[in-house]
């Protein structure tokens, strides 16, 4: 998870391998960093199969000197993050294609966002039923954002993009990457509770 981590910030394959070298029970070549990277594409980062509603949210980041608009879904009662996108706009256009890659991986739920207009006509589009976001739906996606956007932050302070013309493909695998922290940190808190409840889990 570490090599993960450095190879996302913008290390390369023999630079990362490097960077392991404070571990000294192995040894960790670049081939090693490079067949973790081949297994982490594979990685079912997204692993929510029952969904009960789509609570959507958008917040601004910055890379470099330009802002970006970070889509994010999570779902109400695990509360993983269902998917999240990355544009420079923020319209009905790009609500509705959003929307519309949710409803394609996961089917058809009832949306809840804060009102804003660019979503008015995406849902409608689409044909799901809407809500505004409740005090506690809104405290669940405010959590989140601020999860994210700290972690942009410290990407963006520390390995800043500086090539012309950048895709940010550097910078969506990071987010990928983030991702998947957030939700094995989720599940595996939920399943915690969920057994303390039962008490069926006893922590030592």
């Amino acid at each position: 998870m570490y090599s993960l981590y450095l190879y996302f910030l913008g290390l390369s394959l023999r630079n990362t391998s490097k960077a392991l070298t404070i571990f000294k029970d192995q040894k960790r070549s670049y081939v090693s960093v490079w067949n973790w990277i081949q297994r982490f594409a594979e990685y079912p980062i997204y692993k929510m199969k029952r969904i009960s509603a789509f609570i959507i949210d958008e917040t601004v980041i910055q890379i470099d000197n330009h802002h970006f608009w970070l889509w994010i879904c999570i779902e109400p009662v695990y509360r993983p993050v269902l998917g999240t996108y990355i544009s420079e706009e923020r319209n009905i256009l790009i609500a509705e294609k959003f929307i519309r890659s949710l409803v394609s991986k996961y089917g058809r739920h009832t949306v809840y966002t804060d009102g804003g207009t660019w979503y008015g006509e995406a849902y409608k589009i689409l044909k799901l039923e809407h809500y505004l976001h409740s005090s506690f739906e809104k405290s669940l996606m405010e959590r989140v954002n601020q999860y994210f956007k700290d972690r942009i932050e410290n990407f963006d302070d520390y390995y800043p993009c500086v090539k012309n013309e950048c895709n940010l493909f550097h910078f969506h695998k990071c987010i990928q990457f983030f991702v998947s922290i957030y939700n094995d940190k989720t599940f595996e808190n939920y399943f915690i509770n969920e057994l303390n409840d039962r008490g069926e889990y006893i922590l030592s």
